[in-house]
């Protein structure tokens, strides 16, 4: 990994982090800050952009970040809870990844995932090793239909190793403490693949790190998992060891991201797959039937050359080259929105997509939501009667983004950062045949596509027409 040089990382950092009156650099040096950024929350490698007034700076932003995902409070500062935080043990996988890692988000095309231990630490009896690598399978296995084989020799899905230090993947180990252990996400050669720190202490109770509870979450991201930011998650990036390890690792935040990408256990009259006690709230709905012929959604949004359909706590990726869309949780990609938007759309001219839910709006670049977010929706000029939004869209021609409320529409001008003159309007009079209330709207094509329930309006802006109604879930190939 690149790195700058150690007197310019430390001039930077010392004018640009903003430390509590109580936190000094003594208790984590500013270079440890650095690359913690830089290794877990996707901080970019360029000093230059640090010395600013620190109310601006992306540092500032970025330790936000962090503090929101970690569930602290967020002041931006590093404060002696954000010190500490960030000096416990955890998982060397990234909270934040670049946005181009989601996309291609992958996972198993099977349910018979083979797995080897390719060697073990001195830590520990093998037999026991062995017995807490079966038990972290077990616990995924008992909630998806996935099933684990073990190869005792030969390439495996899933290869297992203890190492020190550099160890050939260019993600070295930083010695005991600190980063635990590492994993790559589903797919060839190194993919899968997960790595230990063999300068820890390994153990199969709490005298040192536990193997069996740091294996599991590693597992997780074998599968396809990112982390959570649920602090009861076990793909919560830290670990921790108040952990009961005779009860269930898995949250339903667990439960729901995994079960997202593989189903849940197929029934079986002879051994049926007893249901997971749990204190959490009864799940509010199941996983979404793409083509079920009452599909609606909550907001339709463009990002990047791709579409997003929002419903719930999922959404749907389609590529228009894709035949097939792909769904996801909200929570595994961007942990801190809520669920359940009310409107979304891609301000192309910026590359953010904004989002609302309620009179509260986030702008999202990628994975990273900006900073100075959530903000009320009257920001941008609507009247205290506006208590949210039901569908927004960008019209990249004209420069402007359409909001629609019950049955009339405001039109915002990007360029002067204002509501136009002479609205609201009414949403019939102005796109004839558009009569119903909307659920969501985008452009594509050149054409206006207004969703509302399980229909869907093609609206030609040139022509002031209607072209034709389809399905709201047409674009599923359903």
């Amino acid at each position: 990994m690149k790195s700058l040089p150690v007197l310019l990382l430390y001039l930077a950092f010392s004018a640009a982090y903003p430390l509590a009156p109580a936190a000094t650099a003594g208790k984590l040096s500013m270079d440890r800050v650095q690359k913690y950024l830089e290794d877990f929350y996707n901080l970019e490698k360029n000093a230059k952009k640090f010395v600013r007034r620190k109310d601006s700076s992306p540092v500032v932003a970025k330790i936000q970040e962090m503090q929101r995902f970690l569930g602290l409070q967020v002041t931006g500062n590093l404060d002696d809870d954000t010190m500490e935080m960030m000096k416990k043990p955890r998982c060397g996988f990234p909270d934040v990844s670049s946005f181009g890692f989601f996309p291609y988000m992958p996972k198993w095309r099977k349910n018979e995932v083979t797995y080897r231990i390719v060697n073990y630490t001195t830590d520990m009896k093998q037999s026991d090793i062995d017995t807490a690598v079966e038990r972290a399978l077990k616990v995924w296995s008992d909630v998806t239909p996935l099933t684990f084989t073990r190869l005792l020799e030969g390439e495996a899905d899933i290869m297992i190793s203890f190492a020190v230090k550099d160890h050939g993947d260019f993600l070295p180990f930083d010695g005991p403490g600190g980063v635990l252990g590492h994993a790559y996400p589903p797919g060839p050669n190194i993919n899968g693949d997960v790595h230990l720190d063999d300068d820890e202490k390994w153990t199969e109770n709490k005298n040192g790190v536990n193997l069996f509870l740091a294996v599991a979450h590693e597992f997780g991201h074998s599968l396809g998992l990112l982390h959570s930011s649920d602090t009861r998650a076990l793909m919560y990036p830290l670990y921790n060891t108040n952990t009961d390890l005779s009860k269930s690792l898995l949250s339903q935040d667990d439960i729901d991201g995994i079960q997202s990408l593989y189903g849940s256990p197929p029934d079986s009259p002879d051994d049926p797959v007893p249901p997971t006690k749990s204190t959490e709230p009864e799940k509010p709905e199941e996983n979404p039937v793409p083509c079920d012929p009452n599909m609606s959604f909550d907001a339709v949004s463009t990002l990047r050359g791709e579409m997003l359909f929002f419903k719930g706590r999922y959404f749907w990726r389609k590529s228009i080259n894709s035949v097939e869309p792909t769904l996801h949780l909200l929570s595994v990609f961007w942990p801190s929105l809520p669920s359940g938007f009310d409107a979304a759309y891609e301000l192309t001219t910026k590359d953010m997509v904004f989002v609302f839910k309620d009179s509260k709006f986030w702008s999202v670049r990628g994975s990273d939501i900006q900073l100075g977010y959530p903000r009320d929706i009257y920001t941008l000029g609507f009247p205290r009667t506006v208590k949210k939004i039901d569908a927004a869209f960008f019209h990249k021609e004209k420069q402007k983004t359409y909001f629609f409320v019950n049955d009339i529409y405001w039109r915002y001008d990007e360029k002067r950062q204002s509501m136009d003159h002479g609205y609201p309007r009414q949403i019939a009079t102005d796109f004839p045949g558009v009569d119903q209330r909307i659920d969501a709207v985008f452009e594509s094509f050149g054409f206006f596509y207004f969703f509302s329930g399980s229909s869907q309006i093609e609206f030609d802006p040139n022509a002031n027409v209607v072209t034709r109604t389809l399905k709201s879930n047409s674009w599923f190939n359903c």
